[in-house]
Formats: C-alpha cells, sequence, structure tokens
C-alpha cells in the first residue's frame, strides 16, 4: 500500500486494534480526518499514521513511562503501564462494542475521569486483571469439564483474588460458511474432512478457547485441520476472510456474521459474555458507578438498539470468586 491510499473503517479498527464503532467516534470527535465516497467513510493511510505518531508514549523526567491519550488505548502501550499511573484512570479491557458504549456513559457522568480502551482477548484481559495493567475485564471463555462459561477461568487465572462476574450480555456463535453452506458443516467433526480449511482466530480470544476446548472434549486431533494455524485478530476479519473464499469455515459470534454478505451463519451454542471486577475495587466510587450504569434502563436500551444481544440477566451479579 502506498500513503495516497484511503482506507475503510474496517482497515483503520485493525490496524489500531480498535473496534469499527471507535473509529467512526474518531471522525466524529475530529481525531482523524475523514471523507465519505458514496456511503462509505474512508480516512487516508498517511492521516492514520500521522494519528499513530502523535499517540506515541514519552519518559518523564522521572523515567517513568505516561500515556499521552485519553481514548482509545493502543494494545501495545499498555503493555508499558500498570493498572493506571493516575488513580482517575480506568482501563477496560475487550474488543465488543459493548464496552466502547459502556466507556462513553461512564466518561459523561464522571468527567474527571479517564476511561481508557484495551482491545484484547479474553484470557489475555484476565491475565492483566491479576497483573495489575488493566482495571476490568470482559470476558466469554467456555470450560469443557463443566460446560459454563468464565467462573473456572476467572479461578484460574486471577486466583486468590475475590472477584464479581456481571453480566453484559448473551451472544450467538456459530460457524461461518460460504453462502448455501456448499461443506455441509454442522458440527465439530466437519473441521477435519479433507476438503475443507478453516480461518481461526488469535490465541487467547473466547472464540479460540471455545474451538480447543471443543476439539479436547471431542477428541479431535488439531494437527489434522487444515488452516488451523492461520490466525485473524476479530470476528468481522474471520468472516470477510470466508466471504472472500479464502477458508470454507471459521468460528465467531452472529452479529458479525450478519454484517458480512456472502456468508451463513451456523449456530454452535450461546455463549455468556461478562465483565470482572476485582470486589477489593467496589470501595472506590468510579466502581459503583460503572455497576448502577450497567444494571440502568438507560444502558440496556442503548444496548438493545444495536441488535444482536441476548439482556435477559444485563446488571446481574452472576458468580463472585
Amino acid at each position: 500500500m502506498n500513503n495516497e491510499e484511503s482506507l475503510t473503517a474496517v482497515d483503520v479498527a485493525e490496524l489500531l486494534k480498535i473496534t469499527k464503532n471507535t473509529v467512526y467516534e474518531m471522525v466524529k470527535r475530529g481525531e482523524l480526518p475523514g471523507y465519505k465516497v458514496g456511503k462509505k467513510l474512508r480516512i487516508d493511510k498517511k492521516d492514520v499514521e500521522n494519528y499513530i505518531n502523535s499517540q506515541k508514549v514519552a519518559k518523564g523526567s522521572n523515567n517513568q513511562i505516561k500515556i499521552l491519550i485519553d481514548e482509545p488505548v493502543i494494545e501495545e502501550n499498555l503493555s508499558n503501564i500498570k493498572k493506571a499511573e493516575n488513580s482517575n484512570d480506568i482501563i477496560i479491557s475487550g474488543q465488543d462494542v459493548i464496552l466502547d458504549v459502556l466507556a462513553e456513559k461512564i466518561r459523561e457522568k464522571a468527567n474527571d475521569i479517564r476511561v481508557l480502551r484495551s482491545n484484547t482477548g479474553s484470557y489475555s484481559g484476565l491475565y492483566d486483571l491479576y497483573n495489575d495493567k488493566i482495571s476490568i475485564s470482559s470476558v466469554h471463555l467456555w470450560d469443557g469439564d463443566t460446560n459454563e462459561y468464565n467462573t473456572a477461568f476467572v479461578r484460574k487465572l486471577v486466583p486468590g483474588i475475590s472477584c464479581l462476574i456481571i453480566n453484559l450480555a448473551y451472544r450467538n456463535v456459530g460457524f461461518y460458511v460460504p453462502k448455501g453452506n456448499p461443506n455441509k458443516i454442522t458440527n465439530w467433526k466437519d473441521l477435519i474432512k479433507q476438503d475443507i480449511s478453516m480461518i481461526n482466530r488469535e490465541k487467547g480470544s473466547g472464540i479460540r478457547i471455545l474451538l480447543d476446548e471443543k476439539l479436547r472434549v471431542n477428541n479431535i486431533n488439531r494437527e489434522q485441520i487444515k488452516g488451523y494455524n492461520i490466525e485473524k485478530q476479530s470476528h468481522s476479519a474471520v468472516a470477510r476472510s470466508i466471504a472472500r473464499g479464502e477458508g470454507n469455515v471459521g468460528i465467531g459470534n452472529e452479529k458479525a456474521a450478519n454484517q458480512v454478505d456472502g456468508i451463513d451463519f451456523i449456530k454452535i451454542q450461546e455463549e455468556r459474555y461478562d465483565l470482572v471486577i476485582k470486589e477489593s475495587d467496589l470501595k472506590y466510587p468510579i466502581y459503583q458507578l460503572i455497576i448502577r450504569t450497567i444494571q440502568s434502563e438507560e444502558f440496556k436500551r442503548e444496548i438493545e438498539s444495536l441488535g444482536g444481544y441476548d439482556l435477559k440477566d444485563i446488571g446481574k451479579i452472576l458468580d463472585k470468586t
């Protein structure tokens, strides 16, 4: 690509490791120059590069790394900071647009708080929570031994620390296949068919762990799956790869599948998408505000407007570890 090339919102989201909706918000706020070609948003690559260069971290006089932006936080920068240099910083880890909406609501209600976003998968998010690199982690990790979501992983990855597991939503996950499902893919054992090649998610993502756990409990050898080591960084990227004919099957949530032409979605199961907060942090008013926000009717209505979520338990504390 050359510097004059224009990028779509999806292209920019993948470069910055943020969600597509965050890209739209950045253009709306004037942080990134954008323009329309027909009905589609376009952003020049050189403007994205200028943005990245302007957001790089610098060392202060005391040799402590200081982050220079409020939002979004680029993933590489997060590895250089602890939970927050400033007690007024909140870092929320996860990739779903629900978290972008939550961050916006908290900023509106507490304008003295910086709400930052880390675009990492569930496994890495819990690891960072345990190591005080972030404040809150989202999680959707299926455990093959219990046939349940999240609790077992929170106990293993955040050991010895009492955490609240608060529901955000339920989402359908399943196979992404070419339109009409020409290879008749309906179950996990179909992945080892000789004429099947898959597009996988990265290690640490909820979908990758779901796949690996399902392979384990069904005694399927991953080495028999063509394309197992081909990884994409988002549901949308997997869906687009299948639509382009780069593979016969991928796995992701239904919401992303509905945004891509040329593929069908074959439901596997319903996943639980939760937020994990350390119980000891509830002494800080900001965490109480976050929970109240999630439990509010206003927040529920806004998430309902996005479509694709079952909100029957939104805001409920489903478990405590």
